[in-house]
């Protein structure tokens, strides 16, 4: 299990802290021992001193496995910076680092996580199955353009200097709704968010916490509610809003009407503390209870519609990076794709690598796509989006949109 260069830490450290109860991991198939996992903590900060995997378990996830539960010990112990120095490029353990989200100083080979999470709050997001999206992940959010520079100035920025907003009287977003067509990437920019802010982020499945509580789900809201504010901050998503906050009849009485009652009560008391963002999703804006909506609730509700041609274009661009490819006719590919979602625009780009895989496999032909291929996988992509969709969104948005 030895790497070919000298570790960073030797054998005789490691037997030290081992000894000394240092936060240790091993992998065990049958009886026999494939891996371990040895860090040693010096305050707030851990040194990762070996992460070893027997060849032949190599590629199985065993060694991310194993740096995920070194990882929640070290949390445990009140560890918030995780670092972990190799000997060169080619010592295990890499691979797993950057799958963990680490981030390496080229030339050193000096891996390094900054925890936000305190201990108490690790306990709290494990419960309610929340995690630390990877750093980057807004940066590498390609096409949809306007929507992301709404999103960055108007809720990420002021939350992210609170001291400059408050010097200038501004009050920061807590809750935000996203609206639009199926498709458009409103969970991908919950996700985003959360990363741009470095904040954990926690996603409520209304179906999920109905079968959770037997009290119904108006309690398991408030339950989870409760468990959100014991963090010292987080991004709370929740998905298809309508079915916890629909259009109350009135003069009628229902579990549905009690479920809308309650979360109308749960947004005020998470609106009063600092480092927090509801964000919440809809395809169908216009089932959502009047009052839900109203000012002082939300602060913005914003579309999230189908990609014009130019976010179109850069959304194929991201995805045709990693397939090989000559000369394209973007034009064409991007007029094609007209009433194409972001997740039918990745779709249809992994029908395009899938074609090419075939190609090679089987007839030993050419490795790169063309824009024949392309033009091929578009037309076997069925299409999330109609135009009655996308003239209801348009509907939707002079009705509903407050940016």
């Amino acid at each position: 299990m030895a790497s070919s260069e000298a570790p960073a830490f030797g054998l005789s450290d490691v037997i030290a802290a081992v000894r000394s109860h240092e936060p240790a991991v091993a992998a065990v198939v049958g009886e026999e021992l494939v891996g371990v996992a040895v860090a040693t903590v010096a305050g707030d900060r851990a040194w990762v001193m070996r992460i070893s995997l027997a060849a032949a378990w190599r590629q199985r996830g065993i060694g991310s496995a194993m740096l995920g539960e070194l990882e929640r010990r070290l949390v445990a112990a009140g560890v918030h910076r995780i670092q972990c120095l190799l000997a060169g490029e080619s010592e295990l353990g890499g691979l797993a680092l950057e799958h963990a989200g680490y981030t390496a100083s080229r030339g050193m080979v000096f891996y390094e996580r900054l925890e936000p999470v305190d201990p108490g709050s690790a306990g709290i997001l494990g419960q309610l199955g929340g995690r630390m999206v990877r750093a980057g992940a807004w940066d590498q959010l390609g096409g949809m353009a306007r929507e992301k520079e709404l999103i960055e100035r108007q809720v990420i920025l002021p939350l992210a200097h609170p001291q400059l907003a408050e010097r200038l009287g501004l009050v920061p977003p807590r809750a935000i709704v996203l609206f639009g067509p199926p498709g458009t990437g409103k969970t991908t920019f919950a996700k985003g968010a959360a990363s741009r802010l470095g904040w954990p982020f926690v996603e409520l499945f209304p179906s999920r916490l109905a079968g959770e509580s037997p009290a119904g789900l108006a309690s398991a809201l408030r339950e989870a509610f409760s468990l959100v504010a014991e963090l010292d901050k987080v991004v709370l998503f929740i998905d298809e809003v309508e079915e916890i906050a629909g259009t109350r009849q009135p003069r009628t009485a229902s579990a549905a009407q009690g479920v809308t009652n309650e979360m109308l009560k749960l947004i005020p008391p998470f609106r009063e503390q600092d480092e927090r963002l509801l964000i919440c999703a809809t395809n169908s804006v216009r089932a959502l209870d009047s009052a839900f909506l109203r000012h002082g609730r939300f602060d913005y509700v914003i579309p999230i519609g189908p990609p014009d041609p130019a976010a179109r274009e850069a959304i194929w661009d991201r995805y045709l990076t990693a397939i090989p490819h000559g000369e394209l006719d973007m034009a064409a590919i991007v007029e094609e794709s007209r009433l194409f979602t972001p997740a039918d625009i990745e779709f249809a780009a992994r029908r395009t690598a899938q074609l090419a895989f075939e190609r090679v496999m089987f007839e030993g032909g050419e490795q790169e796509v063309t824009t024949s291929d392309i033009r091929h996988a578009i037309g076997r992509t069925r299409r999330t989006l109609t135009s009655e969709l996308v003239a209801e969104f348009e509907q939707d948005i002079e009705d509903y949109a407050r940016v």
